[in-house]
C-alpha cells in the first residue's frame, strides 16, 4: 500500500499518477504497486514537483509498520529515533528567526564590497 500527497505540483504530474495510483481526493494518492515502481513513482514526484511539495508513506516491515519520505518541506524534517522515524515540525518563529541567523552569517562570510 502506498500512499502519496501532493501540494501545489502541475496538473499533469497528478494525471501521470493516476496511471498507477487512485486519487481519492485533489492530491492524495492511494495504490497498491511494487517497490520498483513505487521507487520510480518518487522519482518522477520529486522531478516534476517544482516549487511543490510531496509526501510519501507505504507499508513495510519494520517497527511502525510503513516508511516515509517528504520532499520540498521547509518546516517538516524526519527524525530516525533508533528505528522509530517521527515528524519534527519547525513553528514560524523558528524559521523566521533560522532565516534571520542565516542571512546574517552570509553577511558575516562575504560582505558587501564598497562601489
Amino acid at each position: 500500500m502506498v500512499v502519496m500527497i501532493l501540494e501545489r505540483v502541475p496538473r499533469s504530474l497528478r494525471g501521470e499518477l493516476t496511471r498507477w495510483l487512485v486519487e481519492v481526493d485533489t492530491g492524495v494518492f492511494v495504490g497498491r504497486v511494487s517497490a520498483a515502481v513505487r521507487e520510480l513513482l518518487w522519482e518522477k514526484v520529486v522531478e516534476k514537483a517544482g516549487e511543490g511539495r510531496c509526501a510519501m508513506a507505504w507499508r513495510t516491515n519494520n517497527e511502525q509498520g510503513f516508511a516515509l519520505r517528504l520532499h520540498g518541506y521547509q518546516d517538516r524534517v524526519l527524525r530516525d529515533f533508533d528505528g522509530i522515524v517521527l515528524v519534527a515540525v519547525r513553528n514560524a518563529e523558528a524559521m523566521r528567526k533560522a532565516d534571520k541567523l542565516n542571512a546574517f552569517v552570509c553577511y558575516l562570510i562575504s560582505p558587501p564590497q564598497p562601489s
